[in-house]
């Protein structure tokens, strides 16, 4: 049986918690900022957490699945 490669650009970009959360950070936070509120620069400091049937396929490239 082969082994399971995982994408790399998706290694870099996600990742899964203990439990099976997938966990990824916000884009657009680091460029352009003055013009950004501060609530939504707040918003995107924080780690968002993937649902759905994106998630699956995301654990799926990284071979969790």
């Amino acid at each position: 049986m082969p082994k399971k490669k995982i994408k790399k650009s998706v290694s870099k970009r996600f990742k899964v918690t203990k439990t099976g959360k997938v966990l990824f950070s916000h884009q657009y936070k680091s460029h352009l900022k003055m013009h950004k509120s501060k609530s939504r620069l707040r918003r995107q400091k924080k780690t968002g957490i993937l649902k759905g049937e994106f998630a699956k396929k995301i654990k799926k490239m990284l071979g969790e699945a």
